[in-house]
């Protein structure tokens, strides 16, 4: 399991991921618009560096939503292998035969 702290921090930046969207989409259209005089593009820049650190998309990281483990993610399932491992060995997951020899 992982720290409760690093979850939640993720799941904070997930929510000013959200928050700011909108405002840094529109700083975005407006910085790389090239017909648009540089002093209006740079500027749109200095507004786009005031924002938030952590309301950057890149800044959320892929976890387990069963255990918030950060490596061995399959983004497809959402989780974990261990997870994946547990829930297939149980019987949980439909058509998932753990192979042993």
């Amino acid at each position: 399991m992982a720290k409760k702290s690093a979850v939640n921090r993720n799941e904070m930046v997930k929510k000013l991921v959200k928050q700011f969207a909108g405002k840094r989409e529109a700083l975005k259209a407006i910085a790389n618009n090239e017909s648009l005089p540089l002093e209006e593009r740079f500027e749109a820049r200095l507004k786009l560096a005031e924002l938030p650190r952590n309301s950057s998309k890149t800044r959320i990281r892929n976890r387990c939503e069963i255990t918030g483990r950060p490596r061995a993610y399959y983004r497809k399932l959402r989780m974990s292998r261990i997870a994946l491992r547990d829930l297939g060995s149980n019987g949980q997951i439909p058509g998932l035969v753990k192979s042993s020899w």
